[in-house]
C-alpha cells in the first residue's frame, strides 16, 4: 500500500488552483512534493498553516513544492473567500481545489482525517504520511527525507 516506506507511486491528479489554472502532480516530478489535505473550517489545519508557510520558504530552494488541497465545499467557501483566506494567512504555496476523486485516491473508502500530509519524493513515490498536526513534526520528517 501507499503507506509503506519507499512507497508506491502517488496517485496523479489534475486540480484547479484558485485562478482556475490546472495543475498536475506529475508537473512536479523531480521535485519533492508535500501534499496537505486541509480545510478552512478545521482548527488543526489552520494551526498548521504558519509552519507550512515557513517550511515552504525554507526548503523551496532545495526543491520542495507544497500543494495545499482544500477540501472546503465550493458552495460554502468559493474561490474569492479561499483567496482572501490565503492572503490573510500569508500562504505563498499553491492552493488547489480538492475533488471527490483525489480524496478517494489518497484515502480509500474509509475516508481521511484532516490535516493529512503526504510526502512525495522526486520519483513520484509516497515516502511518508502524517495525520493530524503536531508542531515540528513536518520539518523533522522533511529533514529525514530530503537529507
Amino acid at each position: 500500500t501507499s503507506k509503506e516506506k519507499g512507497g508506491s507511486l502517488a496517485p496523479n491528479f489534475t486540480l484547479e488552483d484558485l485562478s482556475g489554472k490546472r495543475i498536475s502532480l506529475t508537473d512536479h516530478r523531480g521535485q519533492f512534493v508535500l501534499i496537505d489535505f486541509w480545510a478552512t473550517w478545521c482548527p488543526p489545519c489552520v494551526k498548521s498553516i504558519p509552519e507550512l508557510v515557513e517550511l515552504h520558504k525554507k526548503y523551496k530552494e532545495k526543491g520542495l513544492v507544497v500543494l495545499g488541497i482544500s477540501l472546503d465545499d465550493p458552495n460554502r467557501v468559493d474561490n474569492h473567500l479561499l483567496s482572501a483566506f490565503k492572503e490573510k494567512n500569508r500562504i505563498q504555496y499553491v492552493i488547489l481545489r480538492g475533488s471527490e476523486k483525489v480524496l478517494q485516491d489518497y484515502s480509500g473508502p474509509e475516508g481521511m482525517a484532516i490535516p493529512t500530509l503526504f510526502f512525495v519524493d522526486r520519483e513520484g513515490k509516497i515516502v511518508d504520511k502524517l495525520v493530524g498536526f503536531m508542531p515540528g513534526r513536518v520539518e523533522s520528517s522533511l529533514k529525514k527525507l530530503m537529507g
